[in-house]
């Protein structure tokens, strides 16, 4: 008997083909399994800014802070101030290249009295610190002879002192850590009113914790005056202090000379002090660039001890300006 066609079991259809494989994701074979996560470089910023734990890189903005000294706060120290807090963008001294255009700045004198030449060398002008103002000076000297303190060069030197600060400060007065914020007090005690505002003095900026990291005084009994005054005082701050003379006559032209020479040896020290402080950063130096800043023990170790190297390279160069230096304390 013949079988029925149409009840014939069709034949099985192929098995359909295998599925392709799945695309394996594009990612750096060292985080296949995540084991090498930690690893992998950092990707590079393109707007400077610093990864968290990669080494600091040089701070050219660091700047130490300057005081000028001479006798009368008038003439050598403040010509010294003016060049200090000054830009000088042209300026030729190879050591400027990557250093600030100016630097944090005050000034003070060591004398008693403010005495300025009169009209005969028996009759000086004589004022008191921090009570009168370089306008004030200027005004009575204008009124009493113009042309006599206008050829001795007294009313030109007061005009440039008008436009760097408010008057003559004496070194002896100085609360050294009290902040130099809003007015000044006209004899140091506020009995005579308010003077000018610190602020308005050039070099303020950076100044106003009422420290200073190097002293240059222009005359060696303005030295002595200074070194032992900090003796005196007892080191209350425990902060170093690098204390130098540069021996400058009393006269408008050598001041101006001074002046030059001050401003490279501060450029000098600042070069050095800003590479040392970076290798104590890098080191990770006793409290960092906190430490260094605030002159902690120990922290500027790097510096001073390249102080008297650089002094000695700078005085070849002005072998007509006699230095003097020591390392005290606030």
């Amino acid at each position: 008997m013949s079988t029925d066609p149409r009840r014939r079991t069709a034949p099985a259809p192929p098995p359909p083909p295998p599925p392709p494989p799945p695309n394996e994701p594009d990612i750096p074979m060292a985080q296949l399994d995540g084991a090498d996560d930690e690893k992998m470089p950092a990707p590079a910023t393109t707007n400077g800014t610093q990864h968290p734990g990669s080494q600091p890189t040089e701070d050219i903005s660091f700047k130490l802070k300057f005081c000028t000294v001479c006798a009368s706060n008038n003439n050598r120290s403040m010509e010294a101030h003016l060049r200090l807090t000054t830009p000088s963008p042209n300026n030729k001294n190879p050591s400027r290249t990557h250093t600030p255009t100016s630097y944090p700045t005050i000034s003070f004198g060591t004398g008693s009295l403010v005495r300025l030449p009169g009209p005969s060398i028996t009759q000086p002008n004589v004022y008191n610190f921090n009570s009168t103002s370089y306008s004030d000076m200027y005004e009575e000297l204008k009124s009493k002879d113009a042309a006599l303190y206008g050829r001795n060069g007294i009313l030109p030197m007061l005009e440039r002192n008008k436009g760097v600060k408010w008057g003559p400060e004496r070194w002896q007065d100085w609360a050294v850590g009290v902040p130099r914020v809003g007015k000044r007090k006209r004899g140091g005690d506020g009995i005579g009113g308010e003077g000018g505002e610190y602020g308005d003095d050039k070099g303020a900026k950076g100044t106003e914790a009422g420290t200073v990291d190097v002293v240059i005084t222009c005359e060696e009994r303005c030295w002595d005056a200074v070194v032992d005054d900090l003796l005196t005082r007892g080191s209350p701050l425990n902060r170093p202090v690098h204390v130098f003379n540069i021996d400058i006559k009393d006269n408008h032209e050598e001041a101006l000379v001074g002046g030059k020479a001050i401003l490279e040896l501060a450029d000098e020290l600042n070069a050095a002090a800003r590479e040392a402080r970076e290798t104590h950063v890098k080191s990770g130096g006793m409290g960092g660039v906190n430490g260094f800043d605030s002159g902690m023990a120990g922290a500027r170790q790097g510096f001073d001890e390249r102080v008297p190297e650089i002094l000695a390279g700078w005085q070849e160069r002005w072998p007509g300006l006699p230095a003097l230096w020591t390392l005290a304390w606030f």
